[in-house]
């Protein structure tokens, strides 16, 4: 297990969330860039941040889905990521914007 967090992770964004995430605020584009970070040498389960979980599959949310608060508040700002391949330690963040708009 020890080897599983000595190599890294490779993360993405969707086309769609890397766009999105341009237009957000500063202060959260830095919080997308930390938890990406994390995910990068951690892993995708970052039971560390606000409100994470894994998401229910649904049709709008693929499977092996997780998300968690950038920003608590008014607007409340969320990141939603899978895992592409596990085994191949592949995650794509689909989306980063506000709970109003999140698809869950």
């Amino acid at each position: 297990m020890e080897s599983d967090r000595c190599s890294s992770w490779h993360v993405r964004c969707s086309t769609r969330a890397d766009k999105d995430k341009d237009k957000l605020p500063v202060h959260i584009q830095d919080q997308i860039a930390l938890l990406i970070k994390e995910m990068e040498i951690l892993g995708p389960y970052r039971k560390n941040w606000k409100n994470y979980s894994p998401l229910k599959k649904g049709h709008n949310i693929p499977e092996n889905a997780f998300h968690c608060h950038l920003k608590k508040g008014n607007p409340t700002y969320v990141a939603c990521w899978l895992i592409l391949n596990k085994k191949e330690k592949r995650i794509e963040v689909f989306y980063v914007g506000t709970h109003e708009n999140c698809p869950y």
